[in-house]
């Protein structure tokens, strides 16, 4: 018998189109922020995290299982359709 064991996630999907997608287009993309110069602004102040680190730099590539977190909440990338 094979068992599967998946674990509980809360984070939020972002699906993408693409191979991978920037950091600043990632959290304008799931609304985390209004705008370009709010995501920019709260990167360099080191408010993000990617995958459970502190990230300053805006062009960060995010690629499907990738994570981020942004006052509180987290987000996972995923591929469109998966």
């Amino acid at each position: 018998m094979k068992v599967t064991v998946k674990r509980k996630d809360n984070a939020i999907p972002v699906a993408i189109h693409t191979e991978f997608i920037k950091l600043q287009d990632a959290l304008k993309y799931a609304n985390a922020a209004e705008t370009g110069g709010m995501a920019k602004a709260v990167i360099q102040d080191g408010e993000v995290k990617v995958n459970g680190e502190v990230c300053t730099m805006r062009g960060k590539k995010l690629y499907p299982g990738d994570t981020f977190s942004f006052m509180g909440a987290i987000y996972r990338i995923c591929e469109y359709g998966a």
